[in-house]
């Protein structure tokens, strides 16, 4: 069973449609304590740094817990951002600290957010992109971007003005950008890369 965290952040329906159309077992929760029944956990989000962090209060601990004991989990939109250490968003607001760093809001004369269709170029292997080329395109809704202090975590790189972490990933813990559901066939084919690490 995978399961996606509804702690009031919304895209709930759509990442979890994303799942049911590979044919994975997907539930959405909305207590903690189911963390633990999972194989596999997804955090998804859309919204402001500070407020998905408040109301991830109570998720926070068995949250990390689960993580360290190796169980997979996808971070996806804000679900990565959530991952840093902080962000420019929301200043004071403490993140999950998975991966030390912080989130940076686009600096550009393009449009911000950074809203549509964008490529990825893949910076390391990782069985996540399995069956993904440089050069897919994927679908972005964004104005802050990842800055992790530790380049190695970076599986994915996109284009915006800057160039920006579209992906990262580290052993059981894998975080992208854009949203896999709506980026059609690609985006399922991620989804179904991570479906299938759950049954290892």
């Amino acid at each position: 069973m995978i399961a996606v965290i509804d702690y009031g952040a919304g895209n709930l329906a759509s990442i979890s449609n994303g799942f049911k159309k590979i044919g994975s077992n997907v539930k959405i929760i909305d207590d903690p304590k189911l963390l633990k029944a999972a194989d596999a956990i997804v955090l998804p989000g859309v919204g402001a740094f500070g407020d998905a962090m408040q109301e991830l209060k109570s998720y926070r601990e068995t949250l990390l817990d689960e993580i360290e004991s190796g169980k997979p989990f996808l971070g996806v939109c804000l679900g990565i951002q959530l991952l840093m250490d902080s962000s420019d968003e929301s200043q004071g607001a403490e993140g999950l600290g998975i991966f030390p760093g912080t989130c940076k809001r686009f600096k550009t004369d393009l449009k911000v957010p950074h809203m549509g269709w964008n490529t990825l170029r893949k910076t390391k292997d990782t069985p996540l992109l399995d069956g993904i080329m440089d050069g897919d395109f994927f679908y972005f809704v964004h104005s802050y971007y990842v800055v992790p202090n530790d380049a190695k975590v970076i599986a994915a790189e996109t284009e915006y003005d800057i160039t920006f972490p579209s992906i990262i990933s580290q052993d059981n813990i894998h975080a992208m950008q854009f949203h896999p559901e709506k980026s059609s066939t690609k985006g399922l084919k991620i989804l179904e890369n991570f479906a299938k690490e759950t049954k290892k």
